[in-house]
């Protein structure tokens, strides 16, 4: 009787104990299913949401607290280029948004008519999306997907990534059988087996756990044929010092050492390879109503020499807001980093692609201690500008975003990290057309964006920023399904949506939120149909992984209008003297462009049609043979350029001035000739300034020709 009465006692217990939800996450954790997904990312869930349209069966392994990734933490002002490529289920998120705002009740803090939201889609507009959320909101509708298609996630599970005892790149998280991953296992002993495996986390820990070829920081331009790769001291123009900001921690004084954050062994050599990441930082949401409002504190641990170049920047002549704040529902904000000295903590995340768990975490603290630390200096110092101070210090934290008492995320904007070395690998000439993906599974749009690697000493003993290029001026453009997909002979079931093979500078371009969420979905049905036919990933047919994914709305091919990048000219190809605008020096024309070409270098110089008779430009010439030269000046056509540019000829003990009229087309490709001057052997100059110009001047390079 005893033994029946503990028999029924212990069967009792165990039902009970199989009913519980902390059961049926250990139950999940030993089944196997069509795929596992490592990674709760948009791109995640939105591959999670496919796979369940399409009949399998998903698991989410996510190893945070939240879902969604920088969609719901903090990233609202969402960065595409251009709307009209983005389709399937990321579209229908934006559309999800849209229905979100259309209630009523969630507008708390403001009204819906109150709302503007700086030129994108308004609620009360015909349009069916919306493209500025709240985090809270983004997070109810992706919560609202997983509950929807029954999607398991299971949260705080992360890879286990000690390393194999034997000699290969693999850890021990992650089980393979010859080229296939078997099963991954996380640091809590949870087990998830699956036929197909997808990394959508921004680390790529899984591709690199399970030994795939990786890449991380900048390759050498020679790597691929690129331009925009590797250190570019030259393209750095954006969120850029002012001129003459002293390093040193003792202005002037060099042996005092450098202050904090600037690298000693920078830059290194023009557009060759290093390991360092351009830099990350919090998109915070922020809000100045009242209620709802945690002001910015004081770090513990502050360091005033932290902020000294900040300061400095003001001083030297700095007279722009260090943040770009745009506008979310309900009076917060999407912030971001502008200006040399924002929000981005440039120089302290090198270690984090590779780095352990505590280390990122370490990391991350020190990200988030930093930008606290900014905010209260920029609300609060007395050497701060006084409209930048009263401007900063009437915003806050919100008390209703996250789950933090101070209002701060925990997701950090990690905006690259490792890169697979896969199938195949984008760049930029995919990003500039000069190559075309022929088995495209979702578009591109966004210029070609990278920011700010390191903080270096120039050769004039002033500090520089490094690494920010910003080159768009293309259509969108295919993104390769091998560039998802590991090379065949190193792993047969993985695919990669978020660290895909990219060079650091298409990457820069591919990687945003709503493209996270298209590769996805593509991953996602490319999954499936492996399965579906039992073949690796890399062995199905493109043809119906196309129709598949044209039928579920992706947009494969773009059909809008295709502006044609403008022409770049090398200066070594040209006849002649010819000195470019980076080898001249200048007062102002601090603007760029390569909007209209052809132009010579890397674009050219205007002055925004701004500070008339304050800007000017002169170009060093070294002339070793004397005699007539023809000159040449280049310049873009537009009908906003001015009519009567003043040039002045300086050779030898003589002067010429002329006047250019840029509304007229140059006669000579990129250039026109503007006369021919007598030059004695010694150095000249052509100078150009926007003195009484009538419109926007233009600067980009000089040519001499040598009469015979």
């Amino acid at each position: 009787m005893n033994n029946f009465r503990s028999l029924l006692i212990i069967t009792f217990l165990s039902l009970f104990f199989l009913a519980t939800p902390f059961a049926r996450r250990a139950t999940a954790a030993v089944n196997s299913y069509d795929v596992v997904i490592y990674g709760g990312t948009s791109a995640g869930i939105a591959a999670a949401v496919q796979v369940k349209r399409m009949g399998g069966s998903v698991i989410v392994v996510e190893p945070s607290r939240r879902i969604g990734g920088l969609t719901t933490g903090g990233l609202g002002q969402t960065d595409i280029g251009n709307k009209a490529a983005i389709g399937g289920i990321a579209r229908e998120f934006y559309q999800r948004v849209r229905q979100h705002y259309e209630q009523p009740a969630n507008w708390k803090w403001q009204s819906r008519e109150e709302y503007r939201d700086s030129g994108q889609t308004q609620t009360g507009s015909t349009e069916e999306t919306m493209w500025t959320f709240e985090p809270s909101a983004a997070l109810s509708i992706m919560q609202d997907l997983v509950r929807e298609f029954d999607i398991p996630v299971i949260y705080e599970q992360r890879l286990d990534r000690t390393r194999s005892s034997d000699s290969s790149n693999r850890v021990r998280g992650v089980t393979l059988a010859g080229k296939r991953i078997v099963a991954i296992r996380t640091e809590s002993g949870h087990t998830y087996r699956g036929r197909v495996f997808l990394d959508a986390t921004y680390e790529g820990d899984l591709l690199a756990g399970a030994g795939i070829p990786y890449t991380v920081g900048r390759e050498s331009n020679e790597a691929y044929g690129e331009t925009l790769n590797g250190v570019q001291t030259r393209h750095a123009k954006f969120h850029q010092f002012v001129p003459n900001v002293d390093p040193y921690v003792v202005p002037g004084e060099a042996t005092s050492g450098l202050l904090p954050g600037i690298d000693a062994d920078g830059p290194g050599e023009e557009g060759s390879s290093d390991r360092r990441v351009q830099a990350f930082c919090f998109r915070m949401c922020l809000t100045d109503h009242p209620e709802n409002r945690i002001p910015f504190t004081k770090p513990d641990g502050y360091n005033p020499l932290v902020y000294e170049l900040l300061l400095r920047n003001f001083e030297a002549g700095e007279k722009g807001m260090p943040w770009i704040n745009s506008s979310m529902p309900n009076r917060k904000t999407d912030t971001n980093n502008r200006t040399a000295f924002s929000t981005d903590f440039i120089g302290h995340n090198y270690d984090y692609p590779e780095a352990s768990y505590a280390e990122r975490e370490a990391i991350n603290q020190r990200h988030r201690e930093y930008q606290q630390g900014l905010m209260w200096t920029l609300a609060n110092h007395p050497r701060v500008p006084d409209h930048i101070r009263r401007e900063v210090a009437r915003w806050g934290m919100c008390r209703d975003e996250f789950e933090r008492e101070d209002g701060w995320q925990q997701q950090l904007y990690v905006r690259e990290a490792r890169r697979m070395i896969g199938a195949a690998v984008m760049t930029q000439h995919h990003c500039q057309g000069r190559e075309v993906a022929e088995d495209a599974i979702g578009l591109a749009a966004y210029t070609m964006d990278s920011h700010n690697v390191q903080r270096y000493v120039d050769a004039d003993g002033h500090v520089r920023n490094e690494g920010d290029v910003e080159v768009g001026g293309f259509p969108p453009y295919a993104i390769s399904y091998a560039s998802l997909t590991p090379q065949p002979e190193q792993c047969e079931n993985l695919l990669v949506p978020v660290c895909l093979s990219a060079s650091h500078i298409a990457f820069g371009s591919i990687r945003m939120e709503p493209v996270f969420m298209v590769l996805g979905q593509s991953a996602a049905t490319a999954a499936m149909q492996a399965i579906e036919a039992d073949v690796p990933v890399q062995a199905i047919s493109y043809a119906a992984l196309k129709e598949k994914l044209l039928a579920d709305g992706q947009i494969l091919a773009w059909t809008g209008p295709v502006h044609k990048p403008a022409a770049a000219i090398d200066p070594k190809s040209l006849d002649g003297i010819v000195v470019d605008d980076e080898a001249a020096s200048r007062t102002g024309f601090d603007a760029t462009s390569q909007v209209i070409g052809p132009y010579v270098g890397i674009g050219y110089r205007h002055d925004g049609n701004t500070d008339k008779g304050n800007q000017s430009i002169r170009f060093p010439v070294t002339i070793k043979e004397a005699g007539i030269y023809e000159v040449r000046i280049a310049y873009s056509r537009n009908e906003n350029r001015a009519t009567n540019i003043p040039v002045i000829i300086h050779a030898g003990d003589h002067s010429l001035a002329v006047r250019v009229n840029q509304r007229q087309s140059p006669q000579h490709g990129a250039f026109a000739a503007i006369g021919e001057f007598a030059f004695p052997v010694g150095d000249a100059v052509v100078e150009i300034s926007n003195s009484e110009t009538d419109g926007h001047v233009i600067v980009d390079a000089i040519q001499l020709l040598l009469h015979k």
